[in-house]
C-alpha cells in the first residue's frame, strides 16, 4: 500500500484580488524528502507558500492540499501551524515589544495545548534555547531582544532557522531563506536546516539558487513556471537552471 504523502497538492488554483496567480499547481512531498522549487520572479512561488499557511488575501478557487491526508485549506492558519507545519518568511517582520524568547515560548505552548500535549516548562524551555541558539550563533542578549528588532538581514534568517529549531515543526515551507545572507551566514543557516531533516519530517525549499542547494542538497527540484510546476527532476535541474536560465526550461 502506497503511503500518504505529507504534502499532497493537487491542480491547486488561486489568486490575489481578481489576479490568477496559481494555474493548476500540482507536487507531492513524501516523509523524509527535501524538495526545491525554483521558478523566475512572479512566477508564484511565495503565493503557493502563503496559501500552504493559509495568509490572508490568498484565495484558493480550485484543487486542494492535503496534509498527512487531512484537509489542508480548510485549517485556520494557527491550526496548520499545531498541525506541524512551519513557513520561514522571505522577508522576517520585526515584532518591537515582544522578546524572542517570549514569542517562542508563547507559540511553542499554544500549539502543545491545540494538541492536547503538556506545556514545556521555563527549564526544559532554556535548555533548548541554549542547544538550538548554539548551533546558529545567536547569542542571549539577541534573543532577549525584540522579534527581529534592529537585527541585520542575515541574522533574521538565522533567527528564522532558530525558531523552525525549537518549535520542531513536521514540515518547513521555506520561502528564500538564503535571500540576503553572504556566505557565512548561508552556511550556518543551511547547517540549521540539515540538523532538521528526518525521516519523519519534509521541507519544501523555495530559492532562486544554487548556492542554497550546494550545502542542502534536495532530494527533487522543481521548476514553477506561470502558476504551475513545468519541468521536475533531481538536483541536476538545478544546475540547469544555473547555466541555462529559465527561459528554455521553462518554455
Amino acid at each position: 500500500m502506497k503511503p500518504v504523502p505529507m504534502l499532497e497538492i493537487i491542480n491547486l488554483h488561486a489568486c490575489v484580488g481578481d489576479k490568477p496567480i496559481l494555474k493548476g499547481l500540482s507536487l507531492s512531498v513524501g516523509a523524509g524528502e527535501v524538495h526545491a522549487i525554483m521558478g523566475p520572479n512572479g512566477a508564484g512561488k511565495s503565493t503557493l507558500s502563503y496559501v500552504l499557511a493559509g495568509r490572508e488575501g490568498y484565495a484558493v478557487t480550485a484543487g486542494s492540499a492535503t496534509f498527512e491526508g487531512a484537509d489542508l485549506l480548510a485549517m485556520e492558519p494557527h491550526e496548520r501551524a499545531a498541525a506541524g507545519l512551519f513557513l520561514g518568511f522571505q522577508y522576517p517582520v520585526e515584532i518591537p515589544g515582544v522578546s524572542n524568547l517570549l514569542f517562542l515560548r508563547t507559540a511553542l505552548n499554544a500549539q502543545k495545548r491545540l494538541r492536547g500535549e503538556a506545556e514545556i516548562s521555563g527549564a526544559d524551555f532554556m535548555k533548548l534555547v541554549r542547544v538550538e541558539s548554539a548551533v546558529l550563533g545567536l547569542d542571549m542578549e539577541m534573543l532577549k531582544r525584540g522579534v527581529n528588532v534592529g537585527f541585520s538581514g542575515g541574522e533574521k534568517k538565522r533567527n528564522e532557522a532558530f525558531q523552525l529549531g525549537m518549535l520542531q515543526p513536521k514540515f518547513a515551507l521555506l520561502d528564500e531563506t538564503d535571500s540576503g545572507l553572504d556566505i557565512d551566514a548561508l552556511r550556518i543557516v543551511s547547517e540549521g536546516i540539515n540538523r532538521f531533516r528526518r525521516p519523519d519530517r519534509g521541507v519544501l525549499l523555495i530559492t532562486h539558487y544554487q548556492r542554497l542547494l550546494d550545502h542542502v542538497r534536495p532530494d527533487f527540484v522543481h521548476i514553477l513556471a506561470g502558476g504551475r510546476i513545468v519541468e521536475s527532476g533531481g538536483p541536476e535541474l538545478a544546475m540547469r537552471v544555473e547555466t541555462e536560465g529559465y527561459e528554455g526550461i521553462a518554455a
